[in-house]
């Protein structure tokens, strides 16, 4: 490696120098600093330096302006924790403070940059649960950390105001491809769901939970449509009715042939719900993997202020929300789920007339 090849210092380097600068010229003015404290120094000899200048006692200002004993106290109290040290590098420090009235600004800079590592740090952690094959619960466990990341951002909210323009402007990646190849786990599930669905489609009505877009593979989630479509309007739901009703929706024209459509619903076996909910979790591990991927974005931009970053964190874990709120349906007790009514609208004549309940795998409802 050669010079030209070190990263230049960032800038929350230099806030941090001139921070400690100016509690070296003036140590009084670390009373005037908040909650900062030595964890949130990106340089571990700056947050040693800090801890020391904690622990002491700040002299009189009289007294500091004819003898060095702050320096010698911080030297002697900070060394055996930052072994490079030396008095040199304090002297460079102190130069480096353009102003030491500023010490509360250089110290508000560096609790942003430790903002945005903090929620760089529980993005990767929900990265790392959402793409995990081996946790026993990956459900359980990824909202588990998408609950962290929304504490996270709950505790740090407060320590900075809000503003116009809040929301990031980062440009963000796009979504991971989904495992979809030959022999994965994701494409035969859901051709065993739609294969059982289609042989015995009484099922659909209690999977209002599952939509088209949870299915990894494309075709799937459109004969999943096709079904629901054929639900809602009380038709017959067999193979054939469901090759059918995928010619409509243009399934046929766009590449899939009907003897691939009829061999994909020809292998019923097991229960539809238990195939729905494994097709739903790897939607749900889909969707944190793309939130944590979002929020890391946010936090690799360093045009992104720690209002913006917290904000489009919120945003990126309120989509997650709905998928949230359908894997808790479907995986809640049955004694617990009760059928969802549906109003009858009024006719454009007369008096409102009775007409039966949306069956519940109307397509409605998987929009």
């Amino acid at each position: 490696m050669s010079l030209d090849d070190i990263p230049a210092d960032p800038p929350v380097r230099y806030a941090e120098q001139a921070l400690l600068g100016a509690l070296l010229l003036e140590p009084l003015r670390i009373k005037t600093l908040g909650s900062l404290g030595p964890e949130h120094f990106s340089v571990a000899m700056h947050g040693a330096l800090f801890a020391a200048m904690t622990a002491l006692t700040p002299p009189a200002p009289e007294v500091h302006a004819r003898e060095p004993v702050w320096i010698t106290n911080l030297l002697e109290r900070a060394r055996p924790h930052a072994r490079g040290l030396t008095a040199p590098y304090l002297h460079t420090l102190a130069d480096s403070c353009p102003e030491p009235s500023h010490a509360p600004a250089y110290a508000q800079m560096i609790v942003a940059n430790r903002t945005r590592l903090t929620i760089r740090a529980a993005a990767e952690r929900l990265i790392q649960a959402a793409t995990d094959p081996v946790l026993p619960d990956p459900a359980a466990h990824v909202l588990h950390r998408t609950d962290a990341v929304a504490a996270v951002l709950d505790d740090l909210g407060g320590l900075f105001p809000s503003h116009p323009g809040s929301l990031p402007r980062t440009t963000l990646p796009p979504p991971p491809t989904r495992d979809i190849g030959v022999g994965s786990d994701a494409g035969g599930e859901e051709q065993l769901l739609l294969s059982t669905v289609a042989a015995r489609p009484a099922c659909l009505p209690e999977m209002m939970w599952l939509r088209p877009e949870d299915f990894a593979v494309p075709l799937h989630g459109v004969l999943y449509r096709c079904m629901a479509s054929l639900a809602y309007r009380g038709d017959p739901i067999d193979a054939v009715t469901v090759l059918w009703e995928a010619q409509h929706h243009g399934l046929i024209t766009s590449g899939a042939t009907a003897k691939e459509v009829l061999d994909l619903l020809a292998t019923p076996a097991g229960s539809p719900e238990h195939w729905g909910e494994q097709i739903l979790q790897r939607s749900l591990l889909h969707h944190a993997h793309t939130t944590g991927l979002h929020i890391h974005a946010y936090t690799n931009d360093p045009a992104n202020t720690p209002h913006q970053l917290i904000t489009g964190s919120r945003r990126a874990l309120a989509d997650l929300g709905a998928i949230r709120a359908r894997w808790r349906h479907a995986t809640r007790p049955p004694a617990a789920r009760q059928p969802r009514a549906q109003p009858a609208p009024a006719s454009r004549a007369g008096p409102p007339a009775p007409r039966p309940a949306t069956p519940a795998g109307s397509p409605r409802a998987f929009r």
